[in-house]
């Protein structure tokens, strides 16, 4: 596990992309897993940047996404799927034959859970997997208690987390209450993975995720068991960290 600690948003974003476009040029069809969220939009402006400017190209690239709300179809504003085409596939040359994102409205979910997961093992597995952390220490959807061996699988929603969702809903009765999310195993057999965070608010959980004991509690804290796995964070994030610098 590599910790890189930058002074800005801005300079962890562009440190992530580095690590993304790096590998996006050694192996131009990439596997790439990707998230959603606050944090990673920093990522995906770069990544748009570089290919406008760079001519970075992702048209042979795969993606996978983490996870998706139960019951959205792909048009809600606030699904992941719409979320993805705004902020990064709309900009870039990915082939949209190639994108994954989990069906929110499939007819048979647990049917579906067990296709993303065949999805991805047929294409050798995710390259590079990018992940967000929550204030609990969750990744992807899988909350405080989820097994450290979980796979592709419906998630109940906490009740906080659908408080924090609410926001940007309407109503709390359209929030969602189920989710896909990738399991905790699917992400840990990506060949590499980095994990973002940024600001004050997930200085407690990048602590624990990355200085605390590997528990299911905080499943973040997995990534110490990566075999290579990059911590891309700004100095917020890293103020309550014992060690500022970590290889």
């Amino acid at each position: 596990m590599l910790v890189i600690i930058k002074n800005s948003y801005d300079e962890m974003s562009k440190e992530a992309a580095k690590i993304v476009a790096d590998r996006l040029r050694k192996k131009p069809n990439l596997v790439l897993g990707l998230a959603t969220g606050s944090t990673p939009i920093g990522l995906y402006k770069e990544l748009i940047r570089m290919h406008k400017e760079e001519g970075l190209s992702f048209a042979k690239v795969t993606t996978f996404n983490l996870d998706e709300y139960i019951g959205l179809p792909r048009t809600h504003d606030q699904s992941y799927f719409y979320f993805m085409w705004e902020n990064l596939f709309k900009y870039i040359d990915v082939d949209r034959r190639y994108i994954h994102v989990p069906d929110g409205m499939a007819n048979d979910i647990d049917g579906h859970c067990e296709w993303y997961e065949n999805e991805i093992k047929h294409l050798g597995g995710i390259d590079l997997q990018i992940l967000g952390i929550g204030g609990n220490g969750h990744i992807a959807f899988n909350e405080p208690g989820s097994s450290l061996g979980s796979r592709t699988r419906i998630k109940t929603l906490t009740e906080q987390t659908v408080k924090d969702n609410a926001r940007f809903f309407k109503s709390m009765e359209e929030v969602p209450k189920f989710a896909i999310t990738m399991g905790i195993g699917t992400i840990m057999e990506a060949k590499e993975v980095i994990l973002m965070a940024n600001k004050t608010n997930k200085a407690d959980a990048i602590k624990s995720a990355i200085e605390g004991p590997v528990t299911h509690m905080t499943p973040a804290s997995i990534i110490q068991m990566h075999r290579k796995a990059y911590v891309v964070i700004d100095k917020e994030a890293a103020s309550k960290l014992t060690h500022q610098f970590r290889g």
